[in-house]
């Protein structure tokens, strides 16, 4: 884990990897492939995107995942009230993470399946 500041940049790209996510709202699965998408451009370019970057793709996956499962309860009605708490929480977390990695302090998500290490 870096302890070192991040540059105002890094926490600028680190910032734009969590907002990427918001990309699903107009395209299908955006969620997924923005903040893949400045994830594999920026990574390189420090310690703290790099990190930050995959925060934002595991937690995008992992919502993913439950959004899937709570759909298949829809049959049973509990499912509906659950997708709305799921979009209230992916929406409110994601705004923490980006006012986080602005402030450069490495937010992990809750809830998140640490799919890439």
């Amino acid at each position: 884990m870096n302890t070192s500041i991040p540059s105002k940049d890094e926490r600028l790209w680190a910032t734009i990897c969590h907002l990427a996510a918001f990309i699903g709202c107009i395209i299908p699965f955006g969620h997924i492939l923005g903040p893949l998408v400045v994830w594999l451009i920026k990574r390189e370019d420090g310690g703290f995107v790099d990190q930050q970057g995959r925060e934002a793709v595991n937690f995008n996956i992992s919502f993913s995942i439950y959004g899937i499962v709570l759909s298949l309860l829809v049959i049973i009605l509990i499912g509906v009230p659950l997708l709305f708490v799921l979009l209230l929480a992916w929406i409110v977390i994601v705004i923490i993470a980006a006012v986080k990695a602005n402030e450069g302090v490495n937010y992990r998500y809750p809830l998140t399946i640490r799919f890439l290490k």
